[in-house]
């Protein structure tokens, strides 16, 4: 399971999430739109997966995984076929925030998690991380070969590739999951079933469930102080992240290289990033997860102060292999969501959150930009990612289990 879904992320890592970044020029100069126009889709297109999170992780937990990977990927697929047929700024919206994105999350990115969550447990961290690192190796493997596409044919020609793709690759890969172990007579984790009977493929078999363990309902979770701790660290991560990622670049040769060295240390910060996955993740099944997430919290505030304290090479290379624990910790951050949280219950209550934590992303990077475009300096908005991050990393420190005080009747029961 996690082999298919992670094969499915490496289609849409390289494709989408990093593949639509070679549409972007082509496009704009096509089209005759801004930089800012074109950017302004982006901004929309996560301020719309805020939105549609809640529900996707319903419909996730209620029918399973599979139907929404199918209807995503074949959404997705006939988006960037269409695309190639788009002749304004209207058209172009159209298709990409009501067709591409708003098919791509739920199925690329809420569903594949959710997999993870329901067929581990002990491992589920391990798990996480191979899913969410097949993002950067899509970027790796099949993004160069877009750009080739498109500088050969041209953009339009390098959608309906891309568009093929998504339906010729990821339909079948789709097709092989299946929503929980018990569901083909297995255990999570690949423990041995207590009998070899299996059952029917089916979204509602019951989860088993330890004596006295019991899984809130997303109305019950968000009655709790962790959801909301939850909550603010991942929002704090969000922002940290996308504004970093959106402003990478700029930042560099504010610190005094050129935009090639920038692009060079942005590459590899990509690379150094798919590592540190590969790191964390590991560390994170044997060691306290919330405790480790707040050490990577601890370590991208420490970085921040490199880029305003220090000049010279060295210390944007340590400043680039250091924040890289902030991107890694994402799916640590899922795993311990599943300790908590439970199997049942794992995509409404994920989708919930990204309702909340989404805007940090959204917002992050365009106060940044109005920064600097006052100040001519990226001093206090570094200054102000290096606070909230330590912020988030005393409120995560602080993550216990909060569900036994306000259900326990039913846990006595």
């Amino acid at each position: 399971m996690v082999g298919l879904v992670s094969a499915m992320r490496i289609l849409g890592g390289g494709l989408h999430n990093y593949g639509f970044t070679v549409f972007f020029l082509p496009l704009s100069q096509d089209l005759g739109l801004s930089r800012a126009a074109t950017s302004l889709a982006f901004s929309l297109a996560r301020a719309e997966g805020a939105i549609e999170g809640p529900f996707v992780g319903y419909f996730i937990d209620r029918f399973g995984p599979r139907p929404m990977m199918l209807i995503a990927t074949l959404l997705t697929g006939a988006g960037y076929i269409l695309l190639a047929w788009v002749d304004s700024y209207t058209t172009f919206l159209i298709v990409y925030l009501g067709i591409i994105s708003l098919s791509f999350t739920p199925g690329f990115v809420h569903a594949s998690m959710a997999v993870g969550n329901t067929w581990f447990i002990r491992y589920r961290a391990r798990a996480m991380t191979v899913i969410s690192s097949a993002v950067p190796i899509g970027g790796t493997l099949l993004t160069p070969l877009l750009a080739m596409t498109v500088h050969a044919w041209g953009w339009r020609w390098g959608a309906i590739v891309a568009g093929a793709l998504f339906l010729v690759i990821g339909i079948p890969l789709g097709m092989g999951v299946r929503p929980s172990p018990e569901s083909m007579g297995l255990l999570p984790d690949g423990d041995e079933p207590p009998t070899p009977a299996a059952q029917s493929d089916g979204a509602d078999d019951p989860l088993p469930k330890k004596p006295g363990e019991t899984e809130p309902t997303v109305r019950e979770a968000m009655k709790t102080i962790v959801f909301w701790l939850f909550v603010i660290g991942m929002t704090v991560r969000v922002a940290a992240y996308s504004t970093i990622s959106v402003h990478f670049v700029p930042i560099m040769v504010w610190k005094g290289l050129s935009q090639e060295h920038a692009a060079i240390l942005l590459g590899a910060f990509a690379f150094l990033n798919w590592t540190t996955h590969y790191v964390i993740g590991p560390i994170a099944d044997a060691v306290n997860r919330p405790k480790l997430l707040a050490a990577c919290m601890l370590t991208g505030a420490g970085s921040m102060l490199l880029l305003i304290w220090s000049d010279g090479l060295w210390p944007l290379w340590l400043f680039t292999i250091l924040f890289t624990a902030i991107d890694a910790s994402f799916p640590v951050v899922w795993a311990t969501i599943g300790d908590f949280f439970g199997r049942k219950y794992f995509a409404t209550i994920r989708g919930t959150m990204a309702f909340f934590y989404t805007w940090g992303g959204v917002l992050g990077p365009v106060i940044a930009g109005a920064v600097y475009d006052r100040s001519q300096s990226y001093v206090a908005t570094l200054w102000g990612l290096s606070g909230i991050l330590l912020l988030g990393a005393v409120l995560t420190a602080m993550l216990i289990k909060p569900w036994q005080s306000i259900r326990p009747s039913k846990v006595e029961a």
